[in-house]
């Protein structure tokens, strides 16, 4: 089974009220589970995460199907981007899959 990782690290100095926006506008339709930093929801599957530091606020994607994960992708990046355009926040995505059979086999790494 290959597990599709998809990661986003956008720089910004509102890192945690961009990633409040986002928990507060897509947490309407789904609840996301906060720890820390740290706010996660599945959908389908999927997973979707979102993490703040300082200067940084941190989207991830993961998950088996390409389709969902490419769904997650566009759910988080378009609403940050919208909410952050007029300090031109951009998400680009950085996307490795793993083969989890040849990772528990001790064989597989990111790709």
């Amino acid at each position: 089974m290959t597990t599709h990782l998809s990661r986003a690290d956008v720089a910004t100095d509102a890192a945690a009220r961009y990633a409040k926006q986002l928990v507060a506008h897509l947490g309407r339709k789904i609840p996301f589970t906060t720890h820390g930093a740290t706010s996660t929801v599945t959908v389908e599957g999927t997973t979707l995460g979102i993490t703040t530091e300082d200067t940084t606020l941190t989207l991830t994607v993961t998950g088996t199907d390409p389709a969902a994960v490419a769904r997650g992708e566009h759910a988080l990046g378009s609403h940050l981007e919208r909410s952050g355009a007029r300090r031109g926040l951009t998400v680009t995505w950085a996307r490795t899959t793993i083969d989890t059979a040849a990772v528990s086999n001790g064989q597989g790494a990111p790709r």
